[in-house]
């Protein structure tokens, strides 16, 4: 069974050291972006099964930066993170095809359990497709 690889995508690059940090502590992969566009560009090279991307970064936004992750790697489930606490973003993100929603500053606990569910998330629908193409072919 694969393991879980996720992204941690902020412009914070204290907070990127830090939670990387705790989650390979606790036996996560973790690559990080700085941007958006540095996001898309890993995610075309490394498979990466979900990615917490936060809403605010200069450059491409987080919801620009959903959106594309959405149309080119349809099976990548993205949760999104703020520190700026407003419904509206959380909104967007959700109708934009995010699996969930995370405010900072969060408990590595909350990032890890989160990062499962959409994990077990994608396993699922992988296991959908996997089974349509059999009685397919």
């Amino acid at each position: 069974m694969q393991e879980l690889r996720m992204m941690l995508v902020d412009d914070e690059e204290r907070f990127l050291s830090t939670t990387k940090r705790l989650l390979s502590k606790k036996g996560y992969e973790v690559v990080t972006a700085t941007s958006g566009a540095e996001a898309l560009d890993k995610l075309r090279d490394e498979e990466i099964h979900v990615v917490i991307l936060d809403v605010k970064m200069p450059g491409m936004s987080g919801i620009a930066t959903l959106e594309e992750i959405r149309r080119r790697f349809p099976l990548v489930e993205v949760i999104m993170l703020t520190g700026h606490a407003t419904m509206e973003s959380a909104v967007d993100g959700l109708r934009s095809g995010a699996t969930d929603y995370l405010m900072k500053p969060t408990d590595i606990d909350e990032i890890i359990q989160k990062a499962e569910e959409a994990f077990l998330k994608r396993q699922r629908h992988e296991e959908r497709i996997r089974m349509a193409e059999t009685r397919k072919s």
